[in-house]
C-alpha cells in the first residue's frame, strides 16, 4: 500500500501533487491508491481518470491505471535488459521502452542479488534480461534484480529452413546472431520464405511462430523490409493521421498575410530521384560587391500543428529514411510529395530566409518571412553542372554560382572539417533489380547548394538567439580527450606527432592531411581522424558545431524530412510574430512552439537524435544487403579493397569505390601468428613482420556474399595472387602493448559522426 504523509491534502489533487505522490510511494502507485491518499470519491473519482489521461498524453506520466510512474521514470518493479558493464557493475535499461520515446531510456545500476541462491546466480551479461526493483537516488537510478529471465526471440526476422527430418527452422537475416530458432508454428510460411516470427514461450526451446511472410527474400523490395523490421521503424500511418494531413492539405494560403515571392526566378536543385523538394535558392548581385540571396523552404509549420495527431507521428517518426527502393517519410505522402513538396510552377507556402552576403561572403544580415512562392524550375544537380560548365547556363544559375564563390571563400577561411566521406548510390532498375552501384560524384552544384543550406541554418539559430528564444541546436563537439589520445598513441606508430597542448580545431585536422603525400599513408590517417570525431547531435544547450567550424547551428532547411527543422520553424514563427490566421475547422490553431514544445526540448532533442542514428543503420544496413546482392554473383574475382578495422580477430576491409565491409578471419592469414597491437591498429606477422593495418590497399578474394545478412568474406591472397592456405586450430593473436590505447583505440566500422552527407543535405 503507498505511504501518505498524514499533512497530505485532500480533495482534487493538481498535477504536481500527483507526480510528488508517484515519485514517494514505496510500492506501485495506480488510480486506486492515488483516490485514497487524497481522499476522493464519486464524481471525483471520474475527474481523477480524466486528469491521469491528460497528463499521459501531456507526457507527465507513463505507466497503466494499476502502476503509474513519472514520464522518464522508471516504475517500481520492472524487466530491464543489460546494455554494458562497467568497472564489474551492470548497466540496464527499461526493457519495454519505446525506441520512439521522447526522453532516453534512463541507465540503471544493477545491485548484486541478495539472499537465498545470491551466490549461485550466474554473472549478467550484456543482452541479459532481470526482473527487478527500481529506486531512484540522488546520484541516479539503482536496481535490485530479483530474479534473471529467458532470453527473448520475438520480433525475429529469417528466412524459412525446411531440415532432413521436416523440422522447420529461422536462419536469421541479422549477422549478430548466429543460431538458428526452431518454428513451432510455420503457419502459412513455405521453405526459402521471408518471414518475420515471434517466440511462443518463455523459454528459447519453445521455439517461435511465424506472424508475417514477406515472399522472396531476395527479392529488391525485402532488403528493406529487412531494415524497417529489425530496427522497429512505424512506417504505416494511423488512420486518423491520414485524415488529418489531407484536411491540413486542404488549409488555403492567405496571400495577404504572406510576403509574395512568385516574381523571383527560385530554382529546387536536388538529386535526380529526389522523393520531396523541400528548399530552393535564388540570389543576384546586389551592385555593390555582394549579392542578395534567398534561401526558400517549405513552410511546414503551417500545415503540421503542434499537439495534432501528424505532430505526434511525426515527432515519433523523427525524420524520414531513404532506401533505394521506398522512402519512410516523417508526413503522409498528401504533404510530404505533393502540398509541402517545391515543385515547379505551383504556388507554395514557405518560410523564406533573406540574406545579404557581402563580397568576401560574409552573412551580414538575414531577415525571415512566411511567402508565398513558385518554383521556377526544379533542376537535377547534374544537369545544372552541365549547364554552367557548358557556359549556356541560364542568368539565375549564374547569379548562384558567382554568389557560392563568394561563400565559398568565407568557408575557406572557416577551415572546417574536410574528409573524404563518399556515399554509396544504388540505382534499380523499372523492375526494381540491381542495374548499378557507384560512389556519387561530388560536384560543385552539391557545393552550391551546401554552402547555401549552411548559410540559412546559421542565420536561424542566430535569429533565435537575438531574441532569447528556444532552439533545437545540431551540436557537433570536438573530440574528447579520451578520442585524441588514442588518436597520438595512433599517429606515433607512424612517427607523426599530435600535441595535445594546443587547441583543436578542425584546422589541425584539415593541415595534418595536407602534408601528407602518399595517398596510402594519408587514407590511414583520415580513418583515424575520422574514429576521433563525436557523433553529432540535436540539443536546446549550444556546444557549437566543431566539424563545419561554426559557433552556432541549427537545421532549419528540411522540415519535411526532420521533426528539428519544424522545430526550429515553430520557434522563428513566435520569435518573429509570423502566425497566421486560424484556419476553421478541427486543426490545432497555433503554428508556433506549444507549451509541450517547450517543456520537453531536451526529452524531443534526444528522442530525434536516436531516430536519426535509427535511420542511419538502417539505411547502411540495406546498402549493405544491395551490394552483397550484387557481388553474389562474383564470389571467386579479385577486388581493390582497403582496410576499415583491426581486431585480434581479424580484419575488415571494403572493396574501393564500392563499399560493404566484409571478415579476414585472422586464421585465414597462413601459418604465420600474428600479434595484435591496438595502438598502431594492426596485425602484425611475428616471423616476417607482415603488416596489415587500418588504411591499408591490398587485393583480396571475395569467398562469401550474403546479401539477406549484407556480410561479406573475403579470402586473402599470397605474391603469386594465390588464395592462401587457412591454418587451423590457430590459438588467438597476443596483444601488443597492452593496456595502451585501450578502448577507444579499437577499430570500429561506420562513421563516428555525420559531419557531411551530400545526398540528402543531412549536415
Amino acid at each position: 500500500m503507498a505511504k501518505r504523509p498524514m499533512n497530505r491534502p485532500q480533495g482534487m489533487p493538481s498535477r504536481e501533487q500527483i507526480i510528488e505522490f508517484i515519485q514517494s510511494s514505496e510500492t506501485p502507485a495506480g488510480k486506486r491508491e492515488i483516490a485514497k491518499a487524497f481522499g476522493l470519491k464519486g464524481q471525483e473519482k471520474i475527474a481523477l481518470k480524466r486528469l491521469l489521461k491528460d497528463m499521459a498524453e501531456e507526457g507527465l506520466i507513463d505507466g497503466k491505471k494499476t502502476a503509474y510512474h513519472r514520464m522518464g521514470g522508471v516504475p517500481k518493479v520492472t524487466v530491464l535488459r543489460v546494455v554494458d558493464i562497467e568497472d564489474g557493475e551492470a548497466i540496464a535499461v527499461p526493457d519495454a521502452w519505446a525506441p520512439d520515446a521522447p526522453e532516453k531510456p534512463p541507465r540503471l545500476v544493477l545491485k548484486e542479488l541478495k539472499g537465498r541462491g545470491a551466490k549461485r546466480a550466474p554473472a549478467l551479461k550484456r543482452g541479459d534480461r532481470v526482473l527487478a526493483r527500481t529506486e531512484e537516488r540522488d546520484l541516479g537510478w539503482i536496481a535490485h534484480p530479483m530474479k534473471k529471465l529467458p532470453a527473448r526471440t520475438e520480433g525475429l526476422m529469417g528466412v524459412v529452413e525446411i531440415d532432413g527430418s521436416g523440422q522447420a527452422w529461422l536462419a536469421p537475416v541479422d549477422k549478430r546472431i548466429r543460431h538458428s530458432a526452431r518454428i513451432s508454428d510455420l503457419g502459412e510460411a513455405e521453405e526459402g520464405q521471408l518471414v518475420l516470427a515471434e517466440r511462443t514461450g518463455r523459454s528459447q526451446r519453445s521455439g517461435v511462430k511465424v506472424t508475417e511472410v514477406f515472399g522472396d527474400p531476395l527479392a529488391p523490395k525485402s532488403f528493406s523490409l529487412i531494415a524497417i523490421a529489425r530496427h522497429g521503424i512505424p512506417h504505416v500511418f494511423p488512420e486518423e493521421v491520414i485524415e488529418e494531413a489531407h484536411r491540413a492539405a486542404e488549409l488555403t494560403l492567405d496571400e495577404d498575410q504572406r510576403e509574395d515571392l512568385r516574381h523571383l526566378p527560385i530554382v529546387a536543385i536536388d538529386p535526380a530521384d529526389a522523393r520531396d523538394h523541400d528548399d530552393a535558392i535564388w540570389a543576384e548581385p546586389d551592385g555593390q560587391g555582394g549579392f542578395n540571396a534567398l534561401v526558400a523552404i517549405a513552410d511546414v509549420s503551417f500545415y503540421v500543428r503542434p499537439g495534432s495527431a501528424l505532430d505526434r507521428e511525426a515527432r515519433k517518426r523523427g525524420n524520414s529514411i531513404y532506401f533505394p527502393d521506398r522512402v519512410v517519410p516523417m508526413l503522409p505522402e498528401v504533404l510530404s510529395a505533393d502540398i509541402c513538396s517545391l515543385k515547379q510552377g505551383e504556388d507554395r507556402a514557405a518560410m523564406a530566409c533573406h540574406l545579404r552576403i557581402d563580397a568576401q561572403g560574409n552573412v551580414t544580415q538575414w531577415r525571415f518571412s512566411r511567402a508565398i512562392l513558385r518554383i521556377h524550375h526544379n533542376i537535377a544537380y547534374e544537369d545544372a553542372q552541365a549547364a554552367i560548365d557548358g557556359g549556356d547556363a541560364p542568368e539565375y544559375l549564374g547569379h548562384l554560382w558567382a554568389a557560392w564563390r563568394a561563400l565559398e571563400g568565407a568557408r575557406h577561411r572557416r577551415d572546417p572539417l574536410e574528409l573524404e566521406l563518399p556515399e554509396r548510390r544504388v540505382v534499380l532498375d523499372e523492375q526494381g533489380r540491381i542495374a548499378e552501384i557507384a560512389i556519387r560524384e561530388r560536384l560543385d552544384a552539391h557545393r552550391v547548394v551546401e554552402d547555401f543550406m549552411i548559410a540559412a541554418n546559421v542565420a536561424a539559430a542566430k535569429a533565435l538567439e537575438a531574441k532569447t528564444a528556444p532552439v533545437v541546436y545540431r551540436i557537433h563537439e570536438p573530440p574528447s580527450r579520451e578520442k585524441l589520445i588514442a588518436l597520438r598513441e595512433y599517429l606515433q606508430t607512424m612517427d607523426r606527432k599530435l600535441a595535445l597542448g594546443q587547441v583543436v580545431t578542425p584546422s589541425l585536422f584539415n593541415r595534418m592531411l595536407k602534408d601528407v603525400s602518399d595517398e596510402s599513408e594519408k587514407a590511414l590517417i583520415m580513418e583515424a581522424v575520422l574514429r576521433s570525431q563525436m557523433q553529432a547531435y540535436y540539443g536546446p544547450a549550444n556546444a557549437g558545431h566543431f566539424g563545419l567550424a561554426l559557433g552556432s547551428y541549427a537545421h532549419f532547411t528540411s522540415p519535411i524530412r526532420r521533426y528539428a527543422d519544424l522545430l526550429v520553424h515553430r520557434a522563428l514563427v513566435e520569435a518573429y510574430g509570423l502566425e497566421q490566421p486560424k484556419p476553421a475547422g478541427a486543426l490545432p490553431p497555433t503554428t508556433g512552439l506549444s507549451d509541450v514544445d517547450r517543456a520537453s526540448l531536451q526529452q524531443v532533442s534526444d528522442a530525434i537524435s536516436q531516430t536519426e542514428r535509427r535511420a542511419m543503420e538502417a539505411e547502411r544496413d540495406t546498402i549493405d544487403r544491395y551490394v552483397a546482392a550484387w557481388l553474389s554473383g562474383r564470389v571467386g574475382e579479385t577486388f581493390d579493397t582497403r582496410i576499415t578495422g583491426v581486431q585480434g580477430f581479424g580484419f575488415f576491409a571494403t572493396i574501393v569505390g564500392l563499399g560493404g565491409d566484409g571478415l579476414v578471419p585472422v586464421s585465414t592469414l597462413g601459418a604465420e601468428h600474428f600479434r595484435y597491437d591496438e595502438a598502431a591498429q594492426a596485425l602484425i606477422g611475428e616471423d616476417t613482420g607482415k603488416r596489415y593495418a587500418s588504411g591499408d590497399r591490398l587485393k583480396l578474394q571475395l569467398g562469401e556474399a550474403n546479401p539477406l545478412t549484407g556480410a561479406l568474406k573475403f579470402v586473402p591472397l599470397d605474391a603469386d595472387g594465390q588464395p592462401i592456405e587457412p591454418r587451423g586450430n590457430r590459438p588467438p593473436p597476443r596483444r601488443g602493448n597492452p593496456g595502451k590505447a585501450g578502448k577507444h583505440a579499437t577499430g570500429k566500422r561506420g562513421r563516428p559522426g555525420n559531419i557531411r552527407h551530400q545526398g540528402r543535405k543531412r549536415r
